[in-house]
């Protein structure tokens, strides 16, 4: 037990809400480039006075230490926020395009404008910083949001929403806890965006729902995540960057590597540095360790221990019945076809293939939905080159996991099953922001040949259209 109740909004709450977020904007607030700047400067202020609050949230909902949390939930956040406030002026100016040789004497701009009212969906598995991320583009971008934070952890929601309420007006930032009934409230509002992150099969939900009434959405989702490594990478250094990527979060992690391929040649090896790594990391016994988190619930601890009997365990394995937490476990799949290689793992099970020759795994990878990352350890350009020129996914990295996430000069985001749209840094602010094109034409001169009475305008108009 929690110890803690989120109970749904009524449709007249959420309708509200939404009237109250509405009017907010509507008084041209969030529109000044200053008080863009007030409010991201005060998250800031707020997410450090709660550090303490934050990190017992986060130990109590998914037993994150205090290392993984700061890192990966408030630090990262720190960092987005102060290269928001660096660029924004830049990334707000109007942006001054180039004119057809038919458009002498124009002047044509792309100005950034807000949306409106967003709407902020987020996960459990990093309850903070996946709230508040998208949440820094929706104020650099002049909008006002209502954050949705996931009701499987309890403790953060909770926490989130108290923060905010004492800190900001919630015409223009309301956190509203509730769950699957909220959410279906909220997807009935009409909003001006939606940020979603979280399950495939959810995005479509959210998707559909915002089709009926033309809202952007940018969907962030997941997928199964290859990792290669090729014969002539470090096998020591590959195996400690891909046990790093792979447990974080207890695996929870959408860009985590959800599956291996090693070279043939390599797989002892690998397997052997591997388990050095995890001993490493915490120790002979991981689930004694208090580095290595738990599986949010009940639910997708027992899903995740289902899937250690789609092969044989050749690392780990061990579980926790009580404290819901599963040993770090490399796994050969007994065939394609069991669940462990079909469904999102979501843990820290990490099944292991083998191959021959690179044309097999660019074939198994390109067969399925395009993922949200793809790893790969080589030191061969070739075979670099190879990979990023010849499969689709969202991002990634060569020779590292999920540090491409981590920096504001790359935008996140995934292809097709795997999401729609990007967000970190300018991409961030892109994201919320509309652009309207805008053409300023000259008064000095006109020109005669565009109108229907003009005795030569086809042919001027055919030698200039052409």
């Amino acid at each position: 037990m929690t110890g803690i109740t989120i109970r749904e909004k009524t449709q007249e709450q959420v309708n509200e809400a939404v009237k109250l977020q509405r009017n907010y904007f509507a008084s041209g607030k969030t529109r000044p480039l200053e008080a863009r700047k007030a409010s991201l400067n005060k998250l800031a202020d707020v997410l450090r006075k709660n550090e303490s609050k934050i990190l017992k949230a986060l130990h109590d909902d998914l037993n994150k230490s205090e290392r993984e949390a700061y890192t990966t939930e408030i630090g990262i956040l720190l960092e987005e926020i102060s290269f928001t406030l660096k660029n924004l002026d830049s990334w707000a100016k109007p942006k001054k395009v180039k004119t057809a040789v038919t458009h002498i004497g124009s002047k044509g701009y792309r100005i950034p404008e807000p949306y409106g009212v967003s709407l902020i969906i987020a996960p459990w598995n990093y309850p903070i910083q996946l709230a508040i991320s998208p949440l820094i583009g929706a104020f650099a971008a002049g909008n006002t949001a209502i954050v949705k934070p996931s009701e499987l952890t309890p403790h953060t929601s909770r926490m989130l929403s108290e923060m905010f309420e004492g800190s900001f007006d919630s015409g223009l930032v309301y956190v509203m806890e509730g769950g699957i009934e909220t959410n279906q409230h909220l997807l009935d509002q009409e909003l001006d965006y939606i940020f979603f992150t979280g399950s495939v099969p959810v995005g479509k939900i959210v998707m559909e729902a915002a089709s009926k009434r033309l809202i952007p959405v940018t969907l962030e989702l997941g997928g199964k995540s290859p990792c290669i490594v090729h014969e002539d990478a470090d096998m020591a250094l590959a195996a400690k960057r891909i046990a790093f990527g792979k447990l974080a979060n207890a695996g929870q992690t959408c860009i985590a590597p959800d599956y291996l391929f090693v070279h043939r040649s390599a797989e002892e090896k690998f397997i052997e540095e591997f388990k050095k790594a995890v001993h490493e990391f915490y120790g002979e016994e991981p689930l004694k360790s208090d580095q290595f988190g738990k599986i949010v619930n009940e639910r997708h601890y027992n899903r995740l221990k289902s899937y250690l009997s789609d092969g044989e365990v050749i690392f780990g394995g061990g579980f926790d019945d009580q404290s819901l937490q599963i040993q770090p476990a490399l796994l050969r799949p007994e065939s394609m076809g069991v669940p462990v290689m079909t469904e999102e793992i979501f843990g820290p099970i990490f099944p292991v293939l083998t191959y021959d020759r690179l044309d097999e795994v660019k074939s198994f990878v390109a067969s399925r939905p395009k993922p949200l990352a793809l790893y790969l350890f080589t030191a061969d350009r070739e075979v670099e080159k190879d990979i990023t020129e010849n499969l689709s996914y969202g991002g990634g990295c060569i020779n590292d996991t999920l540090m491409h996430i981590a920096t504001p000069h790359l935008p996140f985001g995934g292809v097709g099953e795997s999401g729609i749209g990007s967000y970190h840094g300018e991409s961030s602010f892109s994201t919320f922001s509309h652009y309207k094109s805008v053409l300023k034409q000259t008064n000095l001169f006109d020109f005669s040949f565009k109108y229907p009475n003009s005795k030569n305008g086809l042919k001027i108009l055919r030698r200039l259209l052409k």
